[in-house]
């Protein structure tokens, strides 16, 4: 069984849960108080010393970054469904999955940290940079799914499992791009049963 070291408003713990609920692995969820600065604690240091979530324990493995993670899962299990064998679909595969981090998550973190759990004491001119570097990510994103049901053809992947997570966070700041595409891609990714049941904690709140 595997021990995901998770927070309920983290994206990058959800796009986890969300492949683990899909591939029907079992897990056992440990809850980090990041609202308490649980992460700070040697304990957890020890697991993740980026002081971050998720982290996962697979017996005596331990493995941090989520996009990581899900990969991990993939090779263990062989979820080829998830992770494609083919040469070129894993190349986009690993490109959603890089662009994701190093682009969008910024914008991300900028609106959302700020304008829903920093609140008033939230930075706004970090707000005002996020909402400016998404209005020119959402473009890209937006021509990624034109003309096909998901980012690497017409099955979803984990890349979808990653992107999907952080929209699912903008949609806590009313923040998701207005586009017509990605908006039919995200529903589709949405009404996927794991995606549902990894973000239950954001539907519940």
């Amino acid at each position: 069984m595997y021990l995901l070291y998770h927070y309920p408003y983290s994206q990058h713990s959800r796009r986890v849960v969300a492949l683990l609920e899909e591939a029907g692995l079992e897990y056992e969820l440990r809850h980090v108080a990041l609202d308490q600065r649980e992460q700070m604690s040697p304990a957890y240091l020890a697991i993740n010393p980026n002081h971050q979530v998720p982290a996962m324990l697979d017996g005596s493995i331990k493995i941090f970054e989520s996009n990581a993670i899900l990969r991990y899962l993939c090779h263990k299990h062989r979820l080829s469904d998830w992770y494609p064998e083919d040469f070129a679909r894993r190349a986009i595969v690993e490109q959603w999955l890089d662009w994701n981090q190093t682009h969008l998550a910024g914008a991300v973190i900028d609106i959302v940290l700020n304008a829903v759990f920093l609140g008033p004491r939230g930075d706004r001119e970090a707000i005002a940079r996020g909402r400016a570097q998404l209005a020119e990510l959402a473009p890209i994103l937006e021509a990624g799914v034109k003309d096909q049901a998901f980012l690497c053809g017409e099955t979803p992947t984990i890349a979808d499992l990653s992107v999907a997570s952080n929209l699912t966070q903008l949609s806590l700041a009313d923040a998701v791009p207005q586009q017509a595409g990605i908006d039919t891609w995200f529903k589709r990714v949405s009404a996927i049963e794991g995606v549902k049941r990894a973000c239950a904690p954001i539907a519940q709140s």
